[in-house]
């Protein structure tokens, strides 16, 4: 009995460490999962708010894509794959547009998953089928995650890095179990795998190139394919899933063309001209003066913004940290100074842009001012590893008089390249071994060329000898997937729930990883502690935190030279649709909002009567 008081002691902890397990293996099960917060849509609802489930399915739609393709197969890192080929394949889950990150099932009629969220569970729909009548089956969930971690594009290795198997548990029921409980959204991710089907894939076959037509389980098929020129997809009659809630009102074209052209100039004009049906378009300067004639005037084509609240990430001029000259971060800082994004917006984009100023531009998970005691938490253990500014001063961009005479911008880069060792000599920039400060602008599209050249311009008044590299788009996909290159272009677009693609685009894991999308070549030890504070983010207030610290030093390494973002959809359309009564507010692209849509018998026959 001298013992009893420890042992009650000791059993009162069992029971608490009994307690604490069994809370967290408390199992939910739902028909929707959310990353934090509530699910909007109950059980047994009948359709997604922006939607209309009296839509009629009818007619055809023609589409545009710039460049060419020579590839349908989407998954892997070869060839230029097709536009839209997503309308094949369904997922296990799919996500409202009108929540930040809530998946619903489609093919997962049910998702299980414990507290800690150590594992994920779904119960598929026993009706769920392939185009060509087979059954979906769990079998097919397991072989598609073994073949796209095995076969597939590099970025579904860093996707589902947290995945340590997937378990075949009946005929429709899979389970994914996770290495560890640190990453909470991965339970929502795993749920975006598209299905393919093991009864036709030959895994030794998969990593070619292909223009086979594939069989998936989604609403269209391919019914036609001229290589490079033209894809067509026709609405699945036999769809195993046009009844189910999260589709209905969805998908309400019978028939979806898609043309590809080589010229942007062309492409537009064609538009113009009817030979297409919807624009989405990306360049101010067309929106502001291209968009004319006859068709526009009459209103039988309608040009529109939709307002979105969409988080715009950061499109940027994307300095290649592989390429020795970009590894000083006093040249980085040079070369935004060189750039004059009140000038480029005044004269080139008749002021339609915002200057980005955010990884996170256009959502509260944007770093601003000085940092917030929770951001120090987690900032502080890094101080010996990020900029000294980071804390003691707010992250800006410096704005110009909108001129183009920014010689009090390019008189501080000239003075950052001097302390960085290189000084002009002969109007050239040089090191210390004579070497010539020379970069190249990697394009595509013609089309920015009149953005760029203005540009090298002042890079040249600092004694950068700089050009462009044009390519064609075929060669451009390669030359990204390699790294070779000095500086590109592109766009890190943001959800309103980051997590693990954060290890994608700035991970030290993917920087050497060819057809990653670290296109920086990031490798920092700060960056990859802070993307862990991300994914691990146990509240909606913590990711929030940990994406403005992530935000902060990200900026203050002046990795990129931010560019521009738009808070609204710009889109041009023959009169022939009707849509809903609301539009999605979190839709990036338009591209989920456009399938909401549906061609209205009395609008088109009005149409073609007035043509």
């Amino acid at each position: 009995m001298t013992n009893s008081p420890n042992f009650f002691g000791t059993l009162m902890l069992t029971v608490l460490a009994f307690f604490i397990s069994a809370q967290s293996y408390a199992l939910n099960e739902s028909h929707a999962i959310a990353m934090h917060g509530d699910i909007k849509y109950p059980q047994k609802f009948d359709h997604f708010d922006y939607t209309d489930p009296s839509a009629i399915k009818f007619g055809r739609i023609k589409l545009a894509s710039q460049g060419t393709f020579n590839s349908l197969n989407p998954f892997i890192a070869k060839g230029a794959a097709a536009d839209h080929l997503s309308l094949i394949y369904d997922t296990l889950t799919v996500p409202s547009l009108d929540e930040p990150f809530t998946q619903y099932g489609l093919i997962a009629e049910t998702i299980i998953w414990p507290n800690d969220r150590s594992y994920v569970e779904y119960k598929l729909n026993p009706n769920a089928s392939f185009s060509d009548g087979k059954p979906v089956t769990s079998k097919d969930i397991q072989f598609t995650f073994n073949l796209l971690m095995e076969k597939g594009a590099p970025g579904y290795r860093t996707q589902y890095a947290g995945v340590k198997s997937v378990k075949i548990l009946s005929k429709h029921r899979v389970r994914f179990i996770f290495h560890n409980t640190d990453n909470a959204e991965l339970a929502l991710v795993v749920g975006q795998l598209p299905v393919l089907p093991s009864h036709l894939i030959k895994p030794e076959e998969f990593e070619r190139s292909s223009l086979a037509i594939p069989i998936g389980s989604g609403p269209y098929k391919i019914t036609h394919v001229d290589t490079g020129k033209r894809v067509s997809f026709t609405l699945n009659e036999n769809y195993w899933a046009k009844n189910i809630n999260v589709n209905k009102g969805r998908y309400n074209f019978k028939t979806i063309d898609i043309d590809y052209y080589r010229d942007s100039t062309v492409m537009l004009e064609a538009l113009k001209s009817g030979e297409y049906d919807f624009r989405y378009e990306n360049v101010s300067k067309l929106w502001a003066t291209a968009y004319n004639g006859n068709a526009l005037s009459s209103g039988r084509l309608i040009r529109k913004n939709i307002p979105h609240k969409n988080p715009t990430g950061m499109q940027a001029f994307i300095l290649n940290q592989r390429n020795p000259l970009f590894q000083d971060i006093r040249v980085r800082k040079a070369f935004n100074l060189a750039f004059d994004f009140e000038w480029t917006n005044q004269q080139l984009f008749y002021g339609a842009y915002k200057r980005a100023d955010s990884y996170f531009s256009n959502s509260e998970m944007a770093a601003t001012g000085l940092p917030s005691d929770a951001e120090l938490a987690l900032l502080l253990p890094l101080k010996d590893q990020i900029p000294k500014s980071v804390f003691s001063e707010a992250f800006t961009l410096e704005k110009t008089d909108g001129s183009g005479r920014n010689r009090q911008q390019l008189k501080k880069a000239q003075a950052l390249l001097k302390e960085a060792g290189w000084q002009v000599k002969n109007n050239v920039l040089m090191n210390k071994n004579n070497d010539e400060f020379i970069i190249k602008f990697l394009i595509f599209d013609p089309a920015w060329e009149r953005i760029v050249n203005p540009y090298i311009k002042n890079l040249k008044r600092l004694g950068i000898k700089a050009s462009i590299k044009k390519v064609e788009i075929s060669q451009y996909i390669n030359l990204l997937r390699d790294f070779n290159y000095d500086i590109i272009t592109t766009s890190y677009g943001q959800s309103l729930s980051p997590g693990i693609e954060q290890k994608q685009f700035w991970g030290s894991s993917t920087a050497d990883i060819k057809a990653s999308r670290n296109y920086i070549g990031i490798k920092n030890s700060a960056v990859d502690t802070l993307v862990q504070h991300v994914i691990r983010a146990k509240s909606r207030e913590e990711l929030i935190t940990a994406t403005q610290a992530l935000d902060r030093v990200l900026l203050n390494h002046w990795f990129v030279v931010p560019q521009w973002y738009i808070d609204s959809h710009r889109v041009a359309y023959w009169d022939k649709f009707s849509q809903p009564e609301n539009s999605p507010p979190f839709d990036n692209q338009f591209r989920d909002t456009l399938f909401t849509w549906w061609i209205d018998e009395n609008k088109l026959t009005k149409l073609v009567q007035g043509r």
